[in-house]
């Protein structure tokens, strides 16, 4: 399919989910004045939102800051920030956010970090924060696990598909890291599959973008391995960082003016809904997310706020990374052109303008292993 046209067609679904939300937010019957509602709003936790907005994505900065300066670059911090917010950007308006880390290599190879370093660091955020999803999850679950099960009734298969998924990752890394021949076998037997039932069309190029993705699988864990104290801190990072995204749950029902369920019932249920719509192939998860929220909340955001508070938190998590996304792109592509000038103004007369890095063009940039993982914000 044509990239203009899955880009359109992406943009389409995100306005119709965000129409749907809206909708979903003012109709319900429950209530007697979404307006007035939304005006009661407790100010603190709705600032506590905006926080857990900017530690998800300042941690998950630091995580890639840490790991490029540890490899030589003087990238500065807030630079690297810029860069997650770009990635996030393209992870949320491409199917199954597979964007998202193409796009944020590319803007680290711009600041001057080396591809295969770029690449490097988002395979090790990307390792770090499937773990820290599955250990931290798991562990909520067991703490509260007779309320999951009253809270979900029908819906407990969604939990246990989505763990599944995302479970299975962790023994596949492990594999990629010291039985990457298995692992290399394995995906090219599924290619050949996938072609005989005609979801593949070249065979051997979809084998070397596998072998090329578990290759740097493989170059990442052996590197952290050499270093325990980069797992531990890249593991601090992840917590930290999936907790702001978790947790904005929380703040949602606290800024609601909402009782009778613990907050860490509220964060537990956070988890598991991140768990059962994050493998969803659709930009930013989209009505995987919205549909699991209002059956997986149901009871716990009481007098018709339900609908209020999925808008209220997909803003936080998703439309708000859009928002921003876009002012960072635009603003990359205007220093871009800048210097692009600045550059031929200065070149001799009748030579030509010199390409700068940034205007090149890009080769194709080596497919990340967390294209796919569901970046939603």
């Amino acid at each position: 399919m044509n990239p203009k046209v899955k880009k359109l067609l992406s943009f389409l679904f995100i306005f119709i989910s965000v129409s749907v939300v809206v909708v979903i937010a003012f109709s319900n019957q429950e209530m007697g004045d979404a307006w007035e509602a939304i005006s009661r709003l407790s100010l603190p936790w709705l600032a506590g939102l905006a926080l857990c907005w900017f530690v998800y994505g300042f941690f998950e900065a630091m995580g890639t800051w840490h790991c490029v300066r540890k490899r030589g670059s003087r990238m500065r911090l807030l630079s690297v920030y810029w860069t997650v917010l770009i990635g996030m950007y393209y992870s949320n308006i491409t199917p199954g956010a597979a964007g998202g880390q193409p796009m944020q290599v590319n803007s680290l190879r711009k600041a001057g970090v080396p591809v295969g370093h770029g690449t490097l660091a988002l395979t090790i955020r990307f390792v770090s924060n499937q773990f820290m999803v599955c250990i931290m999850g798991l562990v909520l679950f067991l703490i509260n696990r007779s309320f999951v099960y009253k809270q979900l009734e029908g819906a407990i298969w969604a939990v246990r598909i989505g763990w599944l998924i995302n479970f299975m990752s962790v023994p596949l890394v492990l594999l990629a890291a010291f039985r990457s021949d298995w692992i290399k076998a394995l995906a090219a037997k599924l290619i050949r599959l996938g072609a005989k039932i005609r979801l593949v069309r070249d065979v051997e190029g979809a084998t070397e973008r596998a072998c090329r993705v578990l290759d740097s699988y493989h170059e990442a864990l052996i590197e952290l391995a050499r270093h325990p104290k980069e797992i531990l801190t890249q593991l601090l990072f992840s917590g930290i960082s999936l907790l702001g995204l978790m947790g904005s749950i929380v703040f949602t029902y606290y800024a609601f003016g909402q009782s009778g369920t613990r907050w860490d019932r509220v964060l537990t249920l956070s988890f598991l809904l991140f768990v059962s719509a994050s493998y969803t192939p659709l930009p930013g998860a989209s009505g995987a997310q919205e549909g699991g929220f209002l059956v997986y909340f149901r009871g716990i955001f009481k007098d018709g706020t339900i609908g209020l508070a999925l808008l209220i938190w997909r803003f936080f998590t998703y439309y708000l990374f859009l928002i921003v996304g876009v002012i960072v792109v635009l603003n990359e592509k205007f220093l871009m052109r800048r210097e692009y000038r600045r550059l031929a103004a200065e070149a001799p007369k009748g030579a030509e303008t010199p390409k700068i890095p940034e205007a090149a063009e890009t080769p194709e940039t080596p497919k990340t292993p967390a294209e796919g993982d569901a970046g939603d914000a």
